[in-house]
């Protein structure tokens, strides 16, 4: 999906991460929406899964380990699509971002396994921003 972004090549929204206290009934829920599972990870407890919204952007929902994850809200991090991970946290450098993870391959163990290209950055706020590149999603 190519977005019309001037500075960062590809960008457009991806996901919205956020904790649920009961993984099965966020499933259930969403998907009486309309929502379809895309692709899931891990095992519980520590299982998520990306529930595509309808338009190829998604929710991304995993069981809260604790009640503790409720105390700074539901919503964890914000995720943009990017073409070049590096080349758009170099951008969010530039601009005065705090880089918390440098750009990193991952292969989500999705089945199949999908192969991605993460990094994160805080904004001006500390709101937490993934930059999220892969082909697959």
């Amino acid at each position: 999906m190519s977005g019309s972004n001037k500075k960062i090549k590809g960008c457009g929204f991806h996901h919205l991460s956020m904790s649920v206290k009961n993984l099965d009934e966020s499933i259930k829920f969403y998907e009486t929406l309309g929502f379809k599972e895309r692709v899931s990870w891990g095992t519980p407890p520590k299982k998520t899964v990306l529930l595509d919204t309808g338009d190829g952007n998604y929710f991304e929902i995993s069981q809260a380990e604790s009640p503790k994850e409720f105390e700074e809200g539901v919503f964890k991090h914000i995720a943009l699509r990017v073409d070049d991970c590096k080349a758009a946290i170099e951008l969010a450098r530039k601009a005065g971002a705090e880089v918390t993870v440098e750009p990193r391959d991952v292969n989500l163990s999705s089945e199949p396994s999908i192969p991605i290209r993460i990094a994160f950055f805080k904004g001006p706020d500390g709101e937490l921003v993934e930059l999220f590149q892969n082909e697959e999603t």
